[in-house]
């Protein structure tokens, strides 16, 4: 297993958002609020190397600017709010997952025979986490996991992320607006204000 890594963010400007400077420890989770439209989609694909930005993004003593697109975000994984699907099987897009993360997650084994078409919005969700996380990544940006979820179901998805995340050392920034969840699972939070990156009061 690969040493956890610190992620960096050094003057990363994206948009209209003033440049970010701030460094999240292995195992860390960062929350991240706003209103709608503040930004916190288009920061998490900066960091991902998928939207334009100024600054740098550096995972451990790796620049993101230092290697290819596709092998910064191998490593430093985004897991959008709408995850994406191309093949029709599902075990074709997860290969690699673990059953145990499976059944966390609420599933049987027989997943792997289910057709993409037939998954809710909230199968696809949680399906999306296990495939992202069967890659090993060394960071993870999840932009709302569970805004698909119901209260139990977003409990026991947070219940899996936080000790997966815990036990691999993986820095993370968590979008979330919910500040329950975010007291439940946040080492930090910070908020979008205008066109600034804040620090929030406490949990709310």
């Amino acid at each position: 297993m690969i040493a956890p890594s610190s992620l960096h963010l050094v003057w990363l400007a994206v948009a209209e958002l003033s440049p970010v400077t701030l460094t999240l420890p292995p195992g860390e989770i960062l929350c991240l609020s706003g209103s709608s439209g503040s930004g916190k989609s288009r920061l998490l694909r900066a960091v991902a190397d998928l939207e334009p930005h100024g600054g740098e993004a550096w995972l451990g003593k790796t620049a993101q600017a230092s290697i290819a697109g596709h092998a910064w975000r191998a490593r430093v994984m985004l897991v959008p709010a709408e995850s994406h699907w191309w093949a029709e099987s599902l075990g074709e897009h997860l290969p690699d997952a673990r059953l145990d993360d499976l059944e966390a997650l609420g599933f049987a084994p027989e997943v792997f025979d289910w057709q993409v078409a037939r998954l809710s919005s909230g199968e696809k969700q949680r399906l999306a986490l296990a495939r992202a996380l069967s890659r090993e990544p060394s960071a993870l940006l999840l932009d709302e996991p569970t805004a698909n979820l119901d209260d139990a179901t977003t409990r026991r998805v947070e219940a899996w992320l936080r000790a997966r995340i815990r036990a691999r050392g993986w820095p993370v920034i968590w979008v979330a607006h919910d500040p329950a969840q975010i007291a439940r699972v946040a080492d930090h939070h910070r908020r979008i204000v205008g066109h600034r990156l804040e620090e929030a009061d406490e949990w709310a």
